[in-house]
Order: C-alpha cells, then structure tokens, then sequence
C-alpha cells in the first residue's frame, strides 16, 4: 500500500486571484480544512486553510479581495510514491494536520490528513489480522491460544475437530476444564517453552509444543500447537530406531585418532566426525553440503565417490605436510551412493588442545550472547514524562519532586498502595546527576528478616554456614555512586534499622563477618504506605532514622482525590493494552464511567489499570460499556443506578439519569482538555501527552465537544 491509496484525488483547487468569496464558498463545499493555491502552470503555489479566512474576515477583509495575501507558501507536501512505512513515518513527523500530495514535477494530485491516513493504516492492520487468522484456521495442526490465566480465547478449527470441540462453548474457559491434564504453569508462571511434549485424551494421541506469549518481558498468554500422532506412532518408533543408528554411528566415527568424512555422488560433504572438524579448523554448519573440494585440500574423495575406485595408503599433502590418507566408495544395491575418506596422523594432543580452546571460546561468546540479550530486553526506566496528573496538588508534588531531583538529600515518599511511588521514586533518580549511575531496589518487607542484613550488607568468607566462597557484595556496594531505592521502609526490622541509620549518617559500613570499614556514596530514597510516625509512637519505627528519612517528604494524593485524572488515565491504558491486545477500544460509556468516579479505588491507579485491562479483555467493540466492569463496580453507588436505567430502557421507563450522566460525561471531557490545554500553554501535543492519548484524538475530541 502506498500514500497514493489512501489519499484523496477528488479536491478543489484556488489560484492567486481567486476572491475570498470563491475561497470561502470552496472550503464549505469540500468540507475540507484547506485547499491547494496553483499557479497558473498549474504547479503548487500554497495552501488556502480556513484559519486563513477567519484571519482576513478579522481584519474586516472584503470577501471580493483575492486570497493571495492570505494563503500560507510554507505547505507540507508529500510524494504520492510514498511506502507504507513511509506514510507511518510521516504520519509521526509531520506537525499539521493536513497536507498536499505532488508528483514528481511537483504537480498537486491529491489532499491527505491524517485522520485519513491512520484510518487507512487501521485498515491495513485489521486485514493483517484477518489474515492471521485465516492463517491459523488453514492450519493442518490444533492450535489453542491462552490468556494469562489460562483462559481459552481462540482455537482453530482443527483443533475443533481433534478434540470434538466448539469454539464458542469453550471462549473463556479455563484450559484445564476443557483439556484435563495439559498442564500450562510452567509456560504462564516462568516463560518456559515445552516441546514435543506428549498428551492423550480419550479422543486423541497428541504431541503438543507450549510456547509463552511475553510482552516487555512479562508472559501474557500461551499457544498450544498440537500434532495428531495416533497413526504416526509406529513411525516414531522407527525414527527412534534410526536415531539411536545414527548415534551409535556417530560414536563410532568420533572414537579413535583418524579424521573421518563422507561425501555422496556428487560429492558434497554429508558426514563428518569431530576429529575431522579439528584437524580444518571448521564448525560443523561451514562443512555440511559444500563439496569436499573447497573444504579439503588436494582431496580426491569425489573422484572416488564417481569412479568407484577405492585409493589406500595414499600421500596427500596438506597445509604443506603429507598425510597418509585413505578413500574408499560406498555401494548399496550394485551403486555407487557416496564415497569415505580417513586421514590418518599421530598429533592428537595438539588437536585436543586446539578443541579444548575452541570450545572455552565459544562457552565464552555464548555467555556474552545471552548478556547482550538480556541488556536489549530491560525495561526502560519511568520518567516524570511518563507521569499523567492534571490535577493540580499531584502537579505540585511533582514539580517538587523534579526540584528534589538536582540535589543528593534523603527522600521519603508517602502514600497508599498502587498511587504511583516507586515511579516517582524512578523518575527521582532519572532527572537526577546520578541518572547513568545505577539504581538498586530492596523489597524490605520481600526479604526474610534473617537474610536481609546479608542482602543489605554483602558478607565476608565464612561469615555464615552456607556462605558462598569468596564472601558477596550487598545491596549497598552495587548502590555505590547512586541511588538506593527502598521500597517498604515502615517494614524493616528494627534490628536492621540502626545499622541502616549509621550508614545515612557517615555513610559507611561493615559486612556481615568483617571488620573493615567500606565508604560509599548514596543517595537514599524510601517510599511507605504507612504512616511512618504513628509506627514512631507505637515503638516499632525508630524517631531517629525516621527524622533522617524524612529530609524531604513527598506525598502523593490518592486517586479519590483527584478524580480528574481518571479519564487520562483510562486513555492512557487504552494505548497500552491495545498494542498489546491487538484492539482498537477508545472511548468508556458515560454510565462506566460515572462509575469510576463513584467508587473510591482503595488500590488507586494499579487497581484502575486492571479493572481497564478486565474491561477490554470482555468488549468485542470499540467502548468499554458498564456491563464490561467487574460486579462490585457495577453494584457499587452510581454504577449500580445506571445498570438498573439500562435494563428499564428496554421497558420503556428510562429516568433521566442517564441523559444527565452524558450531558456530564461531555462537561466533564470538555473541562478535562481545557484544563490540558492550559497546563500545557496551548501546546496540543503537550496536552495530548498529559490526556495520555495522541494528537489525532485530541483533535477530534475538542472538534465533537466544539472547544475554541
């Protein structure tokens, strides 16, 4: 697909000369925001947008006056040849809304939006899936797909037919009600993928591959692919008898001094032992199937392998030293299949020295490999960027945290489960000078309180029964130049905590078993959901290291209190959950979310993100509706009174609560961008940023609830 089919070819035109009048009459036409201004030629003068005609009527314009002092020259033109991943680019790069399409004589062909355009793309991305799916239905295998929590949400219909099954009866059930016995908890519980894993029903004879369905290294599903071996188990057990042949020959060749290798008719390499691997300095990828000639020097074993003459004992020289080296053919039926060759020499220890170091090195580049992978994955870190609030005391809170950011103090981060802190507490530690320097997490209230000192502190050799040799670093030595995060502070044992206290006050320590004094330099950041002081007075906190705690305190208001948020918060998990659930949701019904701002959210924005993300795992369409949220949120308060006008309006009693609840819904919206718009000085795209929602929806958003 290319810009050319998305764009629009039908569009009216202006010249210079055309009146204001003509312009006008136009652009109301066409319903479009601009027209192309041409010049005589016909080449691309500019555009003729309708902010240009608000401007001349502002500044009393006749509409009989031309449109050529009006018109913008700056115009965004766009090739028509454009790529799909082209038009995607550009759809991120380009700051207008609309644009013109040229050809390559810069000749106008066509108009395009980008409201236009990502329809288009939308488009493309739902035939993709359609496809997708058609793909899996054409499977000849049973494919069944999982959610997280091992709930069925597609099968094919092979799968269908192998196990007597119907799609629509089994949507939504667990996978062990319907298939008992197919256990998935190590694939939805540790990412592992199972293959080849036998599974019988009373209908079927199965070997089922497991594999993990992972998103930013989190599992979010699973697939089962299942092959029919009812009728193929008398072949496995053959292959079996083939494979345990081929391993047994493989032993064979591999015992011994001599370098083997086999070739076939036309004389292409289809067997070699290890020694034969030693002795050209070649894996075993880079010899497989390439003729013997390129891999050996001077051999004849493909002349042998066509003639059928076998040559023993013969001289063959080498890198420049002679061999003793032997090629006999391969006859089976009265025909010559392929030919072997031995090389036989006495410096075995040299070669065994060489496999030993190939194979240290390549130990070594797998290790490398798999760290390099694991740095590609991490998550990236939050920043206060990443941060959406328009209400204000929570805006307050985060300028001070930004400003609490440039310095090296003690930060105590305050607040109910779920609001956010340890965002916060990441952000802290971005925006700060320590940023490249590593922050290190400790769960106080995860670790037993019988390691977490050894945690804390690291150890010394032969500190403890069961000390690793060589002793290990804690928590603190990996923190070392930057910062400590402790999650859970009001948990810490006390024992630990007047430990704690010395290191913020000279920040120095000792491991646990050692004696030696170790300086470091961290910052400390702490975030509670307690209430720190009220531990002080019942005796399990210590006043003096909360006083060091508490250098600067930042408390962040939970989501009761600042029920603007919600609906930004609600659009930024659509854009999260439909990368990662292939949907298209972007819009809640009044009635849901008259709901939310009903109920109290005891676990703030971490609860809203799952109820969200329950919401659209059970909507087929675009809105999430009040029948989509979970049953304490619809009985609760006002979710409950708009459930009830539902079910009337089908017997003709509707009440005025629902009409009453849009009317607020769209005051609501309309107060919440306004409020975008001017926390953000006017900046559509920086208001589309806090609203947790692109610019394109903004756009359509203040068009629908008519915001100047």
């Amino acid at each position: 697909m290319r810009l050319e089919n998305m764009m629009t070819s039908d569009f009216a035109t202006l010249r210079p000369d055309n009146s204001l009048r003509c312009a006008l009459q136009r652009l109301r036409n066409s319903r479009r925001d601009g027209l192309p201004v041409l010049n005589g030629d016909g080449s691309l003068a500019g555009i003729f947008t309708k902010t240009n005609l608000y401007d001349a009527l502002l500044k009393d314009s006749s509409l009989d006056q031309p449109v050529e002092p009006f018109f913008n020259r700056n115009v965004v033109k766009i090739a028509k040849d454009l790529t799909y991943d082209q038009v995607i680019d550009a759809v991120h790069r380009i700051p207008v809304g609309t644009g013109v399409v040229v050809d390559k004589n810069g000749m106008a062909v066509g108009l395009f939006t980008k409201v236009e355009l990502i329809t288009s793309l939308f488009k493309e991305e739902r035939m993709l899936n359609t496809r997708l799916k058609a793909m899996y239905q054409a499977m000849h295998n049973a494919l069944i797909s999982v959610n997280e929590e091992a709930r069925i949400n597609f099968i094919n219909r092979a799968a269908e037919q192998l196990f007597d099954i119907k799609y629509r009866q089994v949507k939504n059930r667990l996978l062990g009600e319907v298939l008992p016995g197919l256990d998935m908890d190590a694939v939805l519980g540790r990412g592992l993928v199972e293959i080849g894993v036998n599974y019988t029903t009373g209908k079927a004879t199965t070997m089922v591959n497991k594999t993990p369905l992972v998103d930013n290294k989190r599992v979010v599903g699973a697939i089962a692919i299942f092959q029919d071996i009812t009728d193929l188990e008398s072949i496995a057990q053959e292959m079996e008898t083939v494979k345990r042949l081929n391993q047994t020959l493989r032993a064979v060749l591999d015992i011994g001094y001599d370098a083997l290798v086999v070739v076939n008719e036309e004389g292409l390499v289809v067997l070699v032992n290890s020694i034969f691997l030693d002795f050209v300095r070649l894996k075993q990828k880079a010899v497989i199937y390439r003729p013997i000639s390129e891999v050996l020097e001077n051999s004849r074993l493909h002349i042998v392998a066509k003639t059928g003459i076998p040559e023993l004992n013969d001289i063959q020289f080498i890198g420049g030293k002679p061999y003793v080296v032997s090629n006999l053919p391969i006859v089976r039926e009265g025909q010559i299949i392929g030919a072997v060759g031995k090389i036989s020499f006495r410096r075995v220890e040299e070669l065994r020295d060489l496999a030993q170091k190939l194979e240290a090195m390549d130990s070594r580049l797998t290790h490398f490999q798999e760290e390099l992978k694991k740095a590609r994955f991490r998550q990236r870190p939050y920043r206060f960027a990443d941060i959406i609030t328009l209400n204000q005391a929570t805006q307050d809170v985060i300028q001070e945290a930004r400003q609490a950011a440039q310095g090296l103090s003690t930060v105590l981060v305050s607040g109910e489960s779920g609001v956010g802190k340890e965002l916060v507490a990441q952000a802290i530690h971005q925006s700060s000078p320590r940023c490249d320097a590593p922050f290190v997490k400790v769960n106080c209230a995860a670790i037993p309180e019988n390691l977490l000192e050894s945690e804390f502190f690291g150890y010394v050799q032969g500190a403890f029964t069961g000390a690793q040799p060589g002793g290990k670093q804690g928590l603190l030595d990996m923190a070392d130049e930057g910062t400590l995060f402790l999650d859970e502070i009001g948990d810490m044992p006390l024992s630990l905590q007047g430990k704690l206290l010395r290191v913020l006050q000279d920040q120095t320590f000792e491991r646990v078993g050692g004696t030696s004094t170790i300086k470091v330099d961290i910052r400390f950041i702490a975030v509670t959901n307690q209430d720190l002081e009220q531990k002080v007075r019942e005796g399990y906190f210590r006043r003096d290291l909360f006083y060091r705690l508490n250098v600067i305190a930042i408390h962040i208001p939970p989501l009761r209190e600042r029920l603007e948020d919600i609906l930004p918060l609600v659009h930024a998990f659509f854009r999260k959950y439909n990368d990662i659930f292939g949907m298209q949701v972007s819009d809640i019904s009044s009635e849901a979310l008259a709901a939310f701002r009903a109920y109290s959210w005891p676990g703030n924005v971490r609860e809203l993100e799952n109820v969200v993300e329950r919401a659209m795992n059970f909507t087929n369409e675009n809105i999430i509706a009040i029948e989509h949220l979970p049953p304490h949120l619809r009985r609760g308060g006002t979710g409950q009174k708009l459930q009830e006008n539902s079910k009337a309006a089908g017997e003709g009693r509707v009440e005025k609560t629902i009409p009453a609840f849009r009317f607020k819904r769209e005051e609501l919206e309309r107060d919440t961008i306004l409020a975008a718009l001017q926390q953000s000085g006017g900046n559509k795209s920086e208001a589309a940023r806090y609203l947790g929602m692109s610019r394109s929806w903004l756009y359509e958003k203040i068009n629908r609830l008519g915001i100047k």
